[in-house]
């Protein structure tokens, strides 16, 4: 029995100029989607990060106390890298982070206080395909996103963002979600592939407690893998590939 052609995947939309990255945890943007960022900051758009979290619970030899603002600090550095410079925390516990109105809120303000065309997440999904099970938080912040691009133009649903001085933004375009097992979309990664192999590595603390293997070896085998499975379906080229909802 042949085997079915995989789907192609498309180029993702160029026309915009600022983006919004909103995930859960540090590292979740390195693993999932820093080569396609590094190519478009290189491009001379904007794109900026959000992180629901510190990462506090993420180490089992560190406190959270010790841990978090560690991570933090690894975060930032890896989003320099590839070229993003406004990383902003919202304070939700690592590990715990409830779906409801109180995140969709937070991540609504964000988004009318960065203004963006293009949102970006990571999977919101049950699993990553197959068996393999997501985690709650990824889960969480996934679906808020979703739901806070909408959120944000509509003046009613938080009223007290207005009074914030925080204005409806309804020019979310698009709400890319990168690590789904259901991709559409896909972007080159072979511009921005050392710089994410690079901005991995600084979360260096994190993944020597994750591995015993060499850190540099670690990345570049993890984001390098990572970029070659969806080459078959994006004409052989290397790439990061998304889950795009258009608005």
């Amino acid at each position: 029995m042949t085997e079915p052609t995989p789907r192609q995947l498309l180029p993702m939309p160029e026309d915009w100029r600022r983006a919004l990255a909103v995930v859960a945890h540090p590292d979740d943007l390195e693993y999932g989607c820093s080569a396609a960022i590094a190519g478009w900051t290189d491009g001379g758009r904007e794109v900026a990060y959000v992180l629901a979290s510190q990462g506090e619970a993420g180490i089992d030899t560190l406190p959270p106390d010790r841990c978090g603002p560690l991570r933090e600090r690894e975060q930032r550095a890896g989003a320099r890298v590839v070229g993003v410079s406004q990383v902003d925390f919202l304070g939700h516990r690592d590990g715990v982070i409830e779906y409801g109105t109180a995140l969709r809120r937070d991540i609504a303000a964000a988004i009318r206080r960065h203004r963006p065309e293009l949102v970006i997440t990571l999977n919101h999904r049950d699993t990553w395909g197959g068996s393999h099970w997501n985690t709650p938080d990824h889960v969480a912040v996934g679906r808020a996103t979703l739901d806070a691009a909408s959120d944000a133009g509509n003046r009613w649903i938080f009223p007290e963002l207005t009074e914030r001085g925080l204005e409806p933004w309804d020019g979310v375009r698009w709400v890319a979600v990168a690590g789904s097992p259901a991709p559409t979309h896909a972007v080159d990664a072979t511009p921005g592939l050392e710089r994410a192999v690079r901005s991995l590595l600084e979360h260096r603390t994190y993944i020597e407690a994750l591995t015993d293997e060499d850190p540099e070896t670690y990345c570049r085998s993890f984001l390098t893998g990572n970029a070659a499975s969806a080459e078959e379906r994006f004409g052989g080229t290397p790439a990061v590939a998304f889950e795009l909802f258009g608005r």
